[in-house]
Order: C-alpha cells, then sequence, then structure tokens
C-alpha cells in the first residue's frame, strides 16, 4: 500500500513538472544566438585546423620519405584546405554580422544611430592598414627581416598598434565591453582571414597541383616552390600566434569586462 502510493505520488508529481524553459523574446536575440553558434562551430573547425598545421601536420609530413609525401600531400592537403578557408571566411563574416549588431545597440545608447557607420569604418581601415603592413613582414626577405625573433617583434608592435588605436577610437561612455573585446579580437581574426586566403590557399593550391602532377606524371616541382612554402609556413605561424590573443579577446567580450570609457 505505501509502496503504491509512493509511485503514485512519484508518477503524479512528474506529470505535473513543466520544463524551465524562457525564451528571450524579439527578432535581434534570436539572431544572435544562431550567429554565434554558427561563430563557434566554424571558428572550432578553422581553428583547429589551423593548430593541426603546425603542431601535427607540418612536423609529421617532414618526417614522411619523399615519395610517401607526394602521396599523402595532395589528397590530405585538398580536402583540409577546403574546410580551413571556407570554415575561415564563415567565421568571419558571421562574427561581423554580430559585432554591427553590438555597435548599432551601443550607438542607439548613445542616442546617435549614425555612431554605427563611423565605428566600423574606422575598424575596417585600421585593420585593412595593419594587414598590409604585416603582410610585408611576412614575405620571405633575407637580412634583418628575415630573422624570426626581429619579424615577430614587428609583427607584434603593428598588431599592438593597431589594437590601441581602434580602442582609441572607440572607447567612450557608449561603447560596451563587447563592442571593444571585439574591436580587437575581430580585427585579429580579419588579419587571419586575409591570411588564409591571401597567402595559404594562394600557395597551396599550386603546391597541391604541382605535388599531383609530379608524382603522377614525373612533372618537376618549379624551383620557386621551396620559396614560396617558406611563405606559406610564414604566415600560418604568425596566424598560429595571433589566434592566442584573438581567442583572449572574444572570450574577454562576454566574461571579462575590462574595457570601458576609461581608456580616454
Amino acid at each position: 500500500m505505501i509502496a503504491g502510493s509512493f509511485w503514485l505520488h512519484s508518477v503524479t508529481h512528474f506529470a505535473n513538472l513543466e520544463p524551465q524553459f524562457s525564451f528571450p523574446q524579439g527578432a535581434v536575440a534570436n539572431e544572435e544566438i544562431v550567429l554565434r553558434w554558427i561563430h563557434f562551430v566554424s571558428g572550432i573547425i578553422w581553428i583547429g585546423l589551423l593548430y593541426f598545421f603546425n603542431l601535427i601536420g607540418g612536423p609529421a609530413m617532414k618526417s614522411l620519405d619523399d615519395a610517401t609525401r607526394k602521396k599523402v600531400y595532395p589528397a590530405l592537403m585538398s580536402r583540409a584546405m577546403a574546410w580551413f578557408r571556407w570554415s575561415a571566411l564563415v567565421t568571419v563574416l558571421v562574427g561581423l554580422r554580430y559585432y554591427m549588431i553590438l555597435l548599432q545597440a551601443d550607438a542607439d545608447n548613445a542616442g546617435r544611430p549614425g555612431l554605427m557607420g563611423k565605428w566600423i569604418g574606422e575598424w575596417f581601415l585600421v585593420w585593412i592598414v595593419a594587414y598590409a603592413i604585416i603582410y610585408a613582414l611576412q614575405m620571405p626577405f633575407g637580412g634583418p627581416l628575415g630573422n624570426g625573433w626581429v619579424r615577430a617583434i614587428l609583427i607584434a608592435i603593428v598588431v599592438i598598434a593597431a589594437s590601441w588605436v581602434i580602442l582609441d577610437l572607440n572607447a567612450g561612455p557608449e561603447s560596451s565591453n563587447a563592442h571593444l573585446a571585439i574591436s580587437v579580437g575581430g580585427g585579429l581574426g580579419f588579419v587571419m582571414l586575409f591570411n588564409v586566403w591571401g597567402i595559404v590557399w594562394r600557395v597551396q593550391k599550386r603546391m597541391i597541383q604541382w605535388t599531383r602532377a609530379n608524382a603522377e606524371n614525373g612533372t618537376p616541382i618549379p624551383e620557386k616552390a621551396q620559396e614560396m612554402m617558406r611563405f606559406v609556413n610564414i604566415a600560418s605561424q604568425t596566424a598560429f600566434w595571433l589566434s592566442f590573443p584573438m581567442l583572449f579577446f572574444m572570450a574577454a567580450a562576454e566574461h571579462f569586462p575590462f574595457l570601458g570609457a576609461s581608456l580616454r
């Protein structure tokens, strides 16, 4: 009897349970969560492949004998580069849309809706100029610029300067921590995207073609291939190191409020 009452009570209690869901109302909130979800998924693919290339793929390829490498390289890299470049593009485009929503919210809260256009224009200008300089610094020069430490220091100076400029341009009582953090983190991601499409993919698609032709037909690989691969390696290593501050600032946007009007 007691057991029967217990089970009856349990079933009745279970039947009366209601899911504790309270979804945000409004199109903007729903758009934001979709954008963030896509951003996270595509970003994991992109940065995961970046880490694979630098920590595993590159060293593993060097350990293979020449004949094996020529068979493995085209098959592996053609598939990997497809996921790499398109996930990078999706990550940045979706992130830009999310960033623009944040900018518009800050501009509306300030009572100056036109600020959004000013902020996004300055953001593009600062990071495009920064990338133009970084692109030049990544070229496989000889002499002092051929030294990895010199190159790394110069690129770091450019990144720090660009970050400081964009924060100074955007700082104010109307600017949220998320707005400012993504101004830097998103800018670094923008630079990394240019490296993917402007250097890595541009060279890798030729290397895939040349290596496949060499393995199948014995077609000689051009002498310039070695210098081109050095360019790719520098760009890939640059992106690898830039990913760490990029991820910090992207996480800090919602979880570490340390940027604000005090910058001015």
